[in-house]
């Protein structure tokens, strides 16, 4: 009875490591095959890989990221090249800080033609130091074909900041340099609302505000609080003046015609003849004093 036991645990015993070596030789292959299809990343390798990355700019390494990705797996890879496609097509389309910085960049290099490219039909800009808006394209035209040919050769427009509200409204912070060298009393800021016109944004509306040679400080408040006070007393010429207050100046500027200018603009004529007068001197004697100086030099 002890010996029959012991021949049946042995067949089973010989059953069971049988089996064992059976699966081994089963899936032992396979291990080694996709070992040697796909071996494990050594820490040379990663370190070269981290180095690369390192020295390519982030959209090539998000970009060979993404490849890698792709080749591990195939199902996903149509997933993430839809959106890739998606993003571009989003980054490609135009902003409002691209465009009016393209807008400024006609500017300084006095390219008319280029420029109207980015004016609507029914421009409308508000420049803080006129009386009387540009409205349409052929005025918006002409008052930047008269800016170009004032700001000469050398002028240029620089951008301090540029903030975008959405993707149609824009503000800028510039002023104006000379050779590099910031002109005083030319900071300005510009606020902007563009419209899709095909596939390009058109500046619709514009506001220019420029600084002020002039810096009255305190006097302004004084000015503040004497107007306020007459508005409050009189709340219906109040009314009146601030919904026409070009009409006001119209007629200020009329009486100044009429009575005023004939006295002044002969003493005004005058003394700017004295200034041509003595700005052409002031060059003459610049110009003797570098010939000298370099006659010295030699």
């Amino acid at each position: 009875m002890e010996g029959s036991l012991f021949l049946v645990l042995k067949v089973m015993a010989i059953a069971v490591n049988f089996s064992a070596q059976a699966l081994r030789q089963r899936t032992f292959p396979r291990a080694m095959a996709d070992l040697a299809l796909n071996p494990l990343p050594s820490q040379t390798s990663r370190r070269l890989e981290l180095k690369r990355t390192k020295k390519q700019p982030n959209g090539v390494a998000i970009k060979k990221q993404e490849q890698n990705k792709l080749t591990y797996n195939c199902g996903v890879s149509s997933v993430m090249s839809s959106s890739n496609s998606d993003i571009e097509s989003i980054l490609g389309q135009p902003s409002a800080a691209e465009t009016i910085k393209d807008f400024y960049m006609c500017i300084n290099e006095k390219n008319l033609k280029g420029l109207e490219g980015y004016i609507s039909e029914a421009c409308y800009i508000e420049d803080c130091s006129f009386y009387n808006p540009f409205n349409g394209k052929r005025e918006v035209i002409h008052f930047f074909y008269l800016l170009m040919g004032s700001m000469g050769q050398n002028v240029k427009f620089i951008i301090e900041h540029i903030c975008e509200g959405d993707s149609f409204t824009a503000g800028v912070n510039w002023h104006l340099e000379w050779k590099q060298t910031q002109i005083p009393f030319t900071r300005g800021c510009s606020f902007y609302e563009c419209s899709e016109e095909g596939e390009i944004l058109v500046i619709k509306k514009a506001r220019i505000i420029i600084e002020s040679p002039l810096k009255p400080g305190g006097v302004v408040l004084v000015l503040l609080k004497n107007v306020t006070t007459i508005f409050d007393e009189f709340p219906q010429v109040a009314e009146w003046f601030l919904k026409s207050p070009n009409v006001i100046l119209q007629w200020l500027l009329k009486i100044y015609a009429i009575f005023v200018a004939p006295l002044i603009n002969p003493l005004l004529a005058g003394y700017v003849r004295i200034g041509k007068f003595m700005a052409g001197l002031f060059a003459l004697a610049i110009k003797i004093v570098v010939y000298i100086s370099r006659i010295f030099s030699r």
